[in-house]
């Protein structure tokens, strides 16, 4: 699934967040920006190998098929109800959002030849799995098979947003996609999509470690500037049961030109699916909501080599981080000025 704008971090704190952290979260989206131009090294960056090689290999051993791989043959039409077809549906159109989401992530890399490289296994895996949906539907419920029209209202222009801070939105999106996914797979009674869910669910979390490879690519690259970046992120991204809406990339803002029509989930014929799909049909409750953030915040403590119990402890590290960012250009602009 797809993409995110980076004045939402803001928005969103300052809707649901307090006060303090409404301030805290304005002064780091100035600061990023500020980092374009100042860019201090702190840590000892250094280049390594491309990473898209073997994750194609990866990838490719473990690529499931439509025909050979789906149990088509063991439908059972006793077991779908109208309501869990409609919401296949609207995964079917969501998921087709991964081609604007990947026009933004060719625009905003265009610096990364490995990482674009990667965007071509990203964008026929997520393809795939709009169309292992739409496949279902024209075979069982031909009657809701999304139109043409439906699927590309949800291809539109999103804003540049930073690599760094959209690289760790997709890899939480990925972690929290996984998990929806294997809710969605318990909830539904039909067998054939009870499989292509797992399927799906299998996908994001190997999606979620590609990223992983980039992320940690990154701070070996740039160093201190990636850390500032993902933990930024992650703080939001495993604060998501403080706020009442759902925190993957589809559900937030990411054209100002069109808002409040600029998510993903807005341009669904029912944008109010989502929501509903969560609280009330696979419930992703606070138990599950709990193993996203458990997850997200124990791969951050393995790529930055110190344990987050909590998101707290990940917000003082990060808070960490950015003083030492501010040390280190008022030292650099100490040296300019001596």
């Amino acid at each position: 699934m797809t993409e995110w704008y980076f004045y939402d971090v803001k928005s969103i704190y300052g809707r649901y967040f307090q006060p303090k952290a409404v301030f805290l979260m304005r002064a780091i989206g100035l600061y990023v920006r500020a980092l374009s131009y100042l860019r201090p090294k702190i840590d000892t960056p250094r280049k390594v190998a491309m990473l898209y090689p073997e994750l194609f290999k990866q990838l490719e051993s473990v690529r499931w098929d439509m025909e050979r791989d789906i149990p088509w043959d063991t439908f059972d039409a006793a077991t779908l109800s109208d309501e869990q077809a409609a919401t296949i549906k609207m995964n079917a159109i969501t998921e087709w959002s991964a081609l604007p989401a990947t026009e933004m992530f060719l625009r905003d890399n265009r610096g990364d030849s490995d990482f674009s490289a990667f965007m071509s296994i990203w964008f026929f895996e997520e393809q795939k799995h709009s169309l292992v949906l739409m496949e279902y539907l024209r075979r069982f419920r031909p009657d809701l098979v999304p139109t043409e029209e439906e699927l590309h209202n949800v291809r539109f222009e999103f804003d540049p947003a930073p690599p760094l801070e959209t690289l760790m939105l997709h890899f939480c999106g990925e972690i929290r996609l996984n998990h929806w996914y294997r809710r969605a797979s318990d909830w539904h009674t039909e067998p054939v999509i009870k499989a292509i869910y797992t399927k799906l669910s299998q996908d994001e979390a190997r999606h979620g470690g590609a990223y992983l490879k980039y992320m940690k690519r990154a701070i070996q690259n740039v160093g201190l500037e990636a850390k500032i970046a993902f933990a930024k992120v992650g703080v939001l991204m495993a604060s998501a049961r403080r706020t009442t809406q759902a925190l993957h990339p589809t559900n937030l803002h990411v054209n100002k030109s069109l808002f409040p029509n600029d998510t993903i989930q807005s341009r669904l014929p029912d944008p109010e699916w989502l929501e509903r799909w969560l609280d009330t049909q696979i419930s992703f409750d606070a138990v599950w909501e709990t193993k996203v953030v458990e997850r997200i915040l124990h791969n951050l403590s393995l790529l930055m080599e110190r344990i987050f119990p909590t998101v707290q402890d990940l917000n003082k590290y990060r808070k960490e981080l950015t003083q030492a960012q501010l040390a280190a250009s008022a030292a650099g602009a100490a040296s300019m000025t001596a």
